[in-house]
C-alpha cells in the first residue's frame, strides 16, 4: 500500500509535509482509558498514521457506553475493550502497531507501562487515574494530554511540558487536592456523547502537535468548551508547588495509595475478593450488582441487579441491613454503598468490594 498516498492530504499540509509525517510515524503514544475520549482520540490517531499505540483499560464493552465510544458496536457488547479496539484499529490502519493492556494502571505497574511511551493521553474518568497518571508523568518527565467531561462541557489541557518562559505546570496545580465531594462522575450525573467526541479529538489534535512540533500545544493553559452555546474559554494555569505533594521517586510513587481519593467519608467497608467470598454464605448479606445490563463477565453466585443508573429510585426497596454491592472495578459499588448511607446512615451495615468483580475472575473459574 502506498503511504503516501493513505496520508496525502497530511503531507500536503504546508508546515506538516513528509517531515511531520515522519516523525508521527515513529512516535509512541499511549492511551488510558479507551472510553468516551479515548475511543475517539484513539480513532483519529490512529488515522494520522502514529507508529505505536498503547491502549490501557480493564473493562468489557456495555451496552451503556454505545452512545458515547462510538469505537464499539452492538455486536461488541460483553467483549473486552482493548481486543475489540486492537481489532478494528488494525482493520483501520495496519500500519499502526496497537499494544493492549487489559489492565487498570496503578501504582505498581504505571511507571514500567508509561516509561514505553512520548506521550500520555487521560482518557480515565475518576480522580484516583487522574492523579495517578500526573504523577507518574512528572516522575519520567512525559507529557500529559489531560481530559475531562462532565454533562454538556469538556476540558483540554497539556501538563507537564515547559512553556516558553520554561515554567511546566501539572493536574496538581489545577486541582491541588480532589475537588469537592459534591461533584459527581457521568454515571452519576450523565454526559453529552458528542462532548466526549469533541474532547477526545482535541486530545489528539494536542498529542500531534506536540510529537510533530506544530502550533501552538495548549501547555500550562486549561481550554473549556461548553456544548449549549459552543463557547470556548481559556485559562492559563499557574504553578501551585506548596499546595501539594508529588512523590519524590518511583519508591515512593509505589508506595502511594491513590484509592483513597474516591473513597467516601463514611463508614464504608471495602473488602477484598476472599472477604468477599466468606460473606457468600452468610444468609442475612443481601449482594447486590451495580453494573448496568449487558455488562460481563457474568457471575454465578447468588445476588440482586440494580444498576446504578436506577438505583436511586429502587433505594426504598433493600430491607437488608448487611448489604454488600460490587461492579466492574470497585468505583461505582462505592457510590452506591455512599448513597445507601446518604439515605439510612449507619443504621444499615454497607461493604463494597474493592477492584469488582474483576477481581473474582480467579475465584469465579
Amino acid at each position: 500500500m502506498n503511504e503516501n498516498e493513505r496520508y496525502r492530504r497530511q503531507i500536503t499540509l504546508k508546515g506538516f509535509g513528509e517531515i511531520g509525517q515522519k516523525k508521527l510515524a515513529g512516535s509512541k503514544i499511549l492511551i488510558v482509558g479507551i472510553g468516551g475520549l479515548g475511543c475517539p482520540a484513539l480513532l483519529y490517531l490512529a488515522a494520522s498514521g502514529a507508529g505505536s499505540i498503547g491502549i490501557a483499560d480493564d473493562d468489557f464493552v456495555a451496552l451503556s457506553n454505545l452512545p458515547r465510544q462510538v469505537l464499539f458496536s452492538t455486536e461488541d457488547v460483553g467483549q473486552l475493550k482493548v481486543e475489540v479496539a486492537k481489532k478494528k484499529i488494525n482493520e483501520l490502519n495496519p500500519e499502526v502497531k496497537i499494544i493492549s493492556y487489559h489492565q487498570r494502571l496503578t501504582n505498581e505497574n504505571a511507571i514500567d507501562i508509561l516509561e514505553k511511551y512520548d506521550v500520555i493521553i487521560d482518557g480515565t474518568d475518576n480522580f484516583p487515574s487522574k492523579y495517578l497518571l500526573n504523577d507518574a508523568c512528572i516522575l519520567l518527565n512525559k507529557p500529559l494530554v489531560y481530559g475531562s467531561v462532565s454533562k454538556f462541557e469538556g476540558q483540554v489541557a497539556v501538563f507537564n511540558v515547559a512553556d516558553k518562559k520554561n515554567v511546566t505546570c501539572n493536574y496538581r496545580d489545577l486541582f491541588p487536592q480532589p475537588p469537592a465531594e459534591e461533584i459527581l462522575n457521568c454515571s452519576e450525573e450523565g454526559v453529552l456523547g458528542v462532548v466526549t467526541g469533541i474532547i477526545g479529538t482535541m486530545q489528539a489534535n494536542e498529542a500531534i502537535k506536540l510529537l510533530t512540533g506544530i502550533g501552538d500545544p495548549l501547555i500550562n493553559h486549561l481550554l473549556i468548551f461548553n456544548a449549549l452555546n459552543n463557547q470556548s474559554y481559556l485559562i492559563e494555569i499557574t504553578g501551585n508547588k506548596e499546595a501539594y505533594h508529588v512523590p519524590s521517586n518511583e519508591n515512593e510513587f509505589r508506595k502511594t495509595n491513590y484509592d483513597w481519593l474516591c473513597t467516601p467519608d463514611q463508614k464504608i467497608n471495602v473488602i477484598n475478593h476472599k472477604q468477599f467470598r466468606e460473606m457468600l454464605d452468610e444468609k442475612e448479606v443481601l449482594v447486590v450488582d451495580v453494573r448496568e445490563a449487558g455488562e460481563k463477565p457474568e457471575v454465578d453466585f447468588h445476588h440482586k441487579k440494580i444498576p446504578l443508573s436506577n438505583f436511586q429510585n429502587e433505594i426504598e426497596k433493600i430491607a437488608e441491613n448487611k448489604i454488600v454491592f460490587f461492579c466492574q472495578t470497585g468505583k461505582r459499588s462505592l457510590d452506591a454503598a455512599q448513597m445507601l448511607l446518604d439515605q439510612y446512615g449507619e443504621t444499615k451495615k454497607v461493604y463494597s468490594l474493592k477492584d469488582g468483580v474483576l477481581s473474582l475472575q480467579t475465584f469465579n473459574s
